[in-house]
């Protein structure tokens, strides 16, 4: 058959908390800045490669750690909870000629939360809700985002529950 590859090989991990801006509580969403590699410079959400043996959200879990330094253990207070989204993120990657699918999870901490970046970034901001289109510059991520704003921020059916991950 031709036609590209499918990889399936990443997961995005989206970190958002409900802070207080003023007057009004507003979701955040954390990105983090890469310092090298081919996304060098960019301010993308968690993401990495599922290692051999993984399960994508034992993938996301481990991601989760290596970047920011939060683990998804009971014991861990920073932590609120640990989501699937329905959304699978699918681009094309022109430089290796393959169609990325990347499941995406999300991961609420408290409102002071600050992660602890690891080697691969150099840096790290939190972005209001309301600035989400001009700072999340890939479409999936934008669609990723809105969803966790329509199914677990704001959620008028219990769609969280079915989709919450117990660690």
């Amino acid at each position: 058959m031709a036609g590209p590859p499918v990889r399936t090989d990443i997961v995005d991990v989206y970190v958002y908390r409900r802070a207080r801006t003023g007057t009004r509580r507003n979701c955040q969403f954390l990105q983090m800045r890469r310092q090298a590699g081919a996304l060098a410079g960019s301010w993308q959400p968690v993401m990495g490669h599922i290692e051999e043996g993984e399960t994508a959200s034992q993938a996301a879990a481990r991601e989760l750690a290596e970047e920011t330094g939060w683990t998804l253990q009971t014991n861990n207070a920073s932590v609120l909870g640990f989501w699937q989204l329905e959304e699978v993120n699918t681009y094309f990657l022109h430089r290796l000629n393959c169609i990325m699918m990347s499941p995406c999870f999300a991961v609420e901490v408290t409102a002071t939360s600050e992660p602890t970046p690891d080697e691969s970034h150099d840096a790290h901001r939190w972005i209001l809700r309301d600035q989400v289109q001009a700072c999340f510059v890939w479409p999936g991520q934008r669609t990723a985002v809105a969803a966790i704003l329509r199914d677990l921020v704001s959620a008028q059916l219990p769609v969280a529950d079915h989709l919450s991950i117990k660690p």
